[in-house]
């Protein structure tokens, strides 16, 4: 899917990531409010969660704090799958030349090409989620320090503010708290993400050479990422946790969180909110991949015109 042109991969990826980040946004709000939520006030389910966040404008509610993630993720898609263009072409030449895909360099490329996107992604999604958890509260101090639902010093107006305040707080290191787990968490998600998408794509162009290619991208690629957040999915509320501590410090660290959390939820409470990420999942990573490929497609055709 690399194209022969890493540059067509870096706008591809571009337009690929602000089309997935604007569909999923508002079950993203619903995932992160679930999994930070306070067990003595827990939601009943997940359409109470959207029940809850419907009373709410749509810029305070299902879109509150987008506005970054949405600029930042056509930055982070463009680096993902530029670099993962560039790692395909190289890890291309040591091995025999197919049509069929190879496993381990689209696992691998997938992998490697997160490295990059992480030094982003944190920041963006310390303010992101800090914002999300916000939803539905009032703004005043919370009365303990433990009531992680609202875990924050004072609630925030928008991103900017928000991020002034976690830096005062915390300093530069609160704005890139997780960045571990973070990593830990998206190395392996992009590496299944890719490589299975990868091979289903392959697997239905063959069965079903009939169907269009932009109805294959997509199915696939909502596949595949349903497939890589069920992976990741106990990372993923550890991550949200930790990162909307950014002014109680309840958490020391990423052990502290996991411990934490089983001891007084059990183990359920790492798949916290699954539903919504799958929900969120197909069509995110569906449009991501399909208008990615499509972009990706179009660029090489107009490149190859131009060279003849």
């Amino acid at each position: 899917m690399a194209g022969t042109n890493v540059i067509n991969d870096y706008v591809a990826g571009a337009i690929g990531g602000c089309a997935g980040m604007a569909v999923g946004h508002p079950l993203d709000t619903v995932k992160v409010q679930m999994q930070t939520q306070n067990p003595k006030t827990a939601y009943m389910g997940l359409w109470d969660c959207i029940r809850n966040i419907s009373h709410e404008s749509l810029s305070k509610g299902f879109f509150r704090g987008m506005s970054w993630p949405l600029v930042s993720f056509g930055v982070m898609n463009s680096i993902f799958f530029g670099t993962y263009g560039g790692l395909l072409q190289h890890f291309s030449q040591n091995v025999p030349d197919s049509e069929q895909p190879h496993f381990q360099s689209t696992f691998c490329a997938g992998f490697l090409a997160t490295f990059p996107t992480v030094f982003i992604a944190t920041p963006i999604d310390v303010v992101k989620v800090t914002l999300q958890a916000q939803v539905g509260s009032q703004p005043e101090v919370p009365k303990s320090g433990s009531d992680y639902r609202v875990l924050r010093s004072k609630f925030h107006r928008g991103p900017l503010e928000a991020s002034v305040e976690i830096v005062k707080l915390s300093g530069v290191k609160g704005i890139f708290r997780g960045f571990w787990t973070q990593l830990a968490r998206d190395s392996p998600a992009n590496a299944v993400y890719m490589s299975s998408y990868e091979m289903v794509a392959y697997e239905a162009n063959e069965f079903l050479p009939s169907v269009p290619n932009p109805f294959v991208n997509f199915f696939c690629g909502g596949l595949a990422g349903v497939l890589s957040w069920i992976v990741v999915m106990p990372l993923d509320v550890v991550k949200s946790r930790m990162q909307v501590d950014t002014g109680s410090h309840v958490y020391t660290g990423f052990w502290h969180c996991a411990k934490k959390a089983y001891r007084e939820e059990g183990w359920r409470v790492f798949y916290r909110g699954a539903l919504a990420v799958t929900l969120r999942a197909f069509p995110v990573n569906a449009v991501t991949l399909m208008v990615y490929t499509e972009v990706l497609l179009a660029l090489n055709n107009t490149e190859d015109v131009l060279d003849a």
